[in-house]
């Protein structure tokens, strides 16, 4: 019997569900690993999302003129850790894939490897890191191409809603995935609820106008609990409104302030893509690995979860 996830995606409905993980730093030894996928497991089975996402790190030096606030270091392979030591997790998993950052062989093993397993498998798809030139990796529209080949794959994409504001065509590069068998995207962290909107409008107004159904766009939401863990999301692109930053950095409570922040920019963006007749869906995240930071993302989770229904 098909999953839920794979049911949503299928039939393009809102309410996507998902919670979001980075593995465990590369450097952990295999009793660590283990210790933390067995945390993270209880976690997701008390929440009970339709799917977990499991991220692929990689160094972005060109991101950014600023220095980065917190110093890069490898992770196990997102594949390794999804289904290996998640492997008992029956969660449907959601393995990040950069494309550009391994050469045309290594993505065609993987390929190969997806295409022997019976049930769905989910990606997404993310091309070569901003200021980094394509030197061994795939393009991306390479990548959706190839896939092709794996009918059981069902592949996702990345909705960036602060390059929508500054090139104004984030939406044509998500109906261009969409062509080469995008089928739903999962957008970068959301504070901003206008610009978010403003990518959201001009991918309804190109759907009307071509007559084709939206692909669900889950939103990610990440909770902020310091100054810190703000400069280090602002690296990341993500863009804070003056209004909302202020709010942020003046509280007495930062985490519990962010947690309601998300939930008003989440309310916001829903009522509007209802409007629309954009399926929309959720995916919580935690950018910290600090424990008050990953319990807030499990509150946040359900908070937002629980508004889906309504």
């Amino acid at each position: 019997m098909p999953h839920a996830l794979f049911e949503k995606i299928e039939r393009g409905l809102a309410g996507i569900r998902l919670y979001g993980i980075a593995p465990p730093k590369a450097a952990s030894d295999a009793e660590r690993v283990r210790e933390i996928a067995a945390q993270q497991s209880a976690r997701l089975r008390e929440l009970e999302p339709d799917g977990l996402v499991v991220y692929d790190i990689q160094d972005e030096p060109g991101r950014s003129d600023e220095p980065r606030p917190f110093p890069f270091l490898p992770t196990v392979s997102p594949d390794v850790y999804a289904y290996g030591a998640l492997a008992e997790l029956t969660l449907p998993k959601i393995v990040y894939r950069c494309v550009g950052a391994h050469p045309h062989e290594v993505f065609l093993h993987w390929l190969e490897n997806a295409r022997t397993e019976a049930d769905p498998r989910f990606t997404v798809f993310v091309g070569a890191p901003r200021g980094r030139a394509q030197t061994r990796g795939l393009p991306l529209y390479e990548a959706y191409e190839l896939a092709r080949a794996a009918p059981n794959l069902v592949v996702g994409g990345i909705a960036i809603a602060e390059r929508h504001l500054a090139k104004q065509d984030e939406h044509q590069r998500m109906l261009a995935k969409q062509d080469r068998g995008c089928r739903f995207f999962i957008t970068q962290t959301v504070y901003d609820a206008a610009s978010t909107k403003s990518l959201l409008s001009d991918y309804a107004l190109s759907l009307q106008a071509s007559g084709r159904p939206p692909a669900p766009v889950v939103l990610t939401f990440s909770p902020c609990g310091s100054v810190r863990t703000l400069e280090f999301m602002k690296w990341l692109g993500i863009s804070f409104p003056r209004w909302l930053e202020n709010e942020l950095c003046h509280s007495t409570d930062t985490l519990e302030r962010s947690i309601a922040l998300c939930e008003t920019v989440f309310l916001d963006v829903q009522h509007y893509a209802r409007e629309k007749r954009l399926p929309l869906g959720i995916n919580v995240e935690s950018v910290s690995i600090r424990k008050s930071e990953i319990d807030a993302s499990v509150e946040l989770y359900r908070r937002l979860s629980a508004r889906l229904d309504e």
